[in-house]
C-alpha cells in the first residue's frame, strides 16, 4: 500500500538539512530502484522553486510499504529526523486516483 509521510522542519534548520541531505537523498534512490518511490520534494519555505537562506518547511514523500507500521519505522529512521531537522513526522494511508 501506499503511505504519505509529511515531515515538518524545525525553524532555523537549513544547514542541518544540507548536511544530512546526501544520506536522505540516498534512501530515497534505494526506494526508486525497488519501484516503491512515487514521488518526493521538499517544501521551500517561501514561494520559489529555490529558497535560498529561507530554507524549507518540510518535504513530502510518497511510497509503497508493507504496511504502516513499515513505513512509520522508515520514516523514524530518516537521517533528517536523526539530524534534528524534522520537528513533526506524519505518516497516513495514500490512496493514489490521479494520474492513472
Amino acid at each position: 500500500m501506499l503511505y504519505a509521510i509529511i515531515g515538518e522542519d524545525r525553524a532555523g534548520t537549513l544547514e542541518q538539512r544540507m548536511a544530512a541531505r546526501p544520506a536522505h537523498v540516498e534512501r530515497l534512490l534505494a526506494l526508486q530502484q525497488e519501484a516503491r518511490l512515487i514521488l518526493a520534494g521538499p517544501c521551500p519555505a517561501i514561494d520559489s522553486p529555490d529558497p535560498g537562506v529561507a530554507g524549507f518547511s518540510g518535504s513530502i514523500i510518497i511510497a509503497e510499504f508493507a504496511s504502516l507500521a513499515a513505513a512509520r519505522a522508515w520514516a523514524d529512521a530518516d537521517p533528517y529526523v536523526a539530524a534534528g531537522v524534522y520537528e513533526k513526522v506524519t505518516v497516513k494511508p495514500f490512496k493514489k486516483v490521479l494520474p492513472a
